[in-house]
């Protein structure tokens, strides 16, 4: 099956389009490369990780508002763990994932140290980017299924980094609101 019978197979079972007209055949597997990079940046109907983490004040980052689950270093680091474990296991047979749930949260409620905030926005960033470029790049295959997992494509991870992304980052904006430091 050529690249674009399986690129036609992937949007009809995701229910993106019905039919694939000529000249969408064509460029469909760039464009939507680009598209899955735009998504991953963020931005386009939600804040972004940028905004979310902007001028975030030191003395709120360990504060767990009444009725909230986590503190905003929680978030954070759980956005970092989460992301690079989606990172690496597109990329690496030999990735292990951490344990579930205790691996993918921070031991702490706060930060452990003044350096600990910027150092993990500044590794988010970096795999982010790296999942960018792992999916703009034209020998990476969206569609076909990772040999390593269990049915997962690149495709597949990627707006699974989204949609977590999307949700913590939001989480982030919520609890920056609880605690009186947003400012829209």
């Amino acid at each position: 099956m050529n690249g674009v019978m399986k690129m036609r197979n992937v949007v009809n079972r995701l229910g993106i389009v019905s039919h694939m007209p000529k000249i969408y055949d064509t460029g469909m597997a760039d464009r939507l490369r680009d598209e899955l990079v735009k998504l991953l940046k963020g931005g386009g109907a939600h804040a972004t990780f940028e905004q979310a983490v902007k001028d975030f004040p030191p003395p709120l980052r360990g504060q767990k508002p009444p009725g909230a689950s986590h503190t905003p270093w929680e978030v954070l680091e759980h956005l970092r763990i989460a992301q690079g474990d989606m990172l690496e296991f597109s990329r690496d047979a030999k990735h292990e994932s951490p344990d579930w749930p205790a691996g993918y949260w921070p031991p702490t409620p706060a930060p452990p140290t003044g350096d600990a905030w910027q150092a993990s926005i500044a590794a988010f960033r970096q795999d982010a980017e790296a999942m960018e470029k792992l999916l703009a790049d034209p020998a990476s295959d969206l569609t076909q299924p990772l040999p390593w997992g269990s049915g997962q494509s690149l495709l597949r991870e990627a707006l699974q980094v989204a949609d977590h992304n999307a949700y913590h980052i939001g989480e982030l904006v919520l609890l920056r609101r609880l605690l009186g430091a947003w400012k829209t």
